[in-house]
């Protein structure tokens, strides 16, 4: 085994055994995760609650705004916990009339095949098969 071998597969060896207590990369860089506010969040929570109306609620519900918008709490990327989360809350009015409380989450980094960011919401009363836990608890 000529010196330079030696030297890289001692090398390797250590930058194997070092990797091992680095912490993982934050998954939550700031720069690309949207607000709760932004507005292709907020219309694409309208898009899907007109799909789900139409295919499991069928009341003819729609949302016409989402307004009060404000932050619950935020997770950011740990070296123990790497998926960021953004809990966000709000009014909606729907188009029968009534305001209804609105919650979601944003994933960073948990769309389709961990591409993008994935949004999960709940409209207080209108979540029958409790998908999201009791009075929405698991986007609160």
């Amino acid at each position: 085994m000529t010196m330079k071998s030696l030297i890289i597969a001692i090398a390797t060896t250590l930058g194997v055994s070092l990797s091992s207590y680095a912490s993982p990369a934050l998954a939550f860089g700031g720069s690309h995760f949207p607000a709760c506010d932004a507005p292709q969040v907020l219309s694409h929570i309208q898009k899907r609650f007109v799909w789900n109306d139409r295919h499991v609620l069928k009341r003819g519900l729609a949302i016409e705004a989402i307004d009060r918008v404000h932050r619950n709490r935020s997770r950011y990327g740990t070296e123990y916990w790497s998926i960021p989360r953004l809990y966000c809350h709000g009014t909606a009015y729907m188009n029968d009339g009534h305001k209804r409380q609105i919650w979601w989450l944003i994933e960073g980094g948990q769309g389709f095949a961990g591409l993008g960011d994935n949004l999960e919401y709940c409209i207080s009363g209108l979540d029958p098969l409790k998908v999201h836990g009791a009075w929405c608890r698991s986007v609160r």
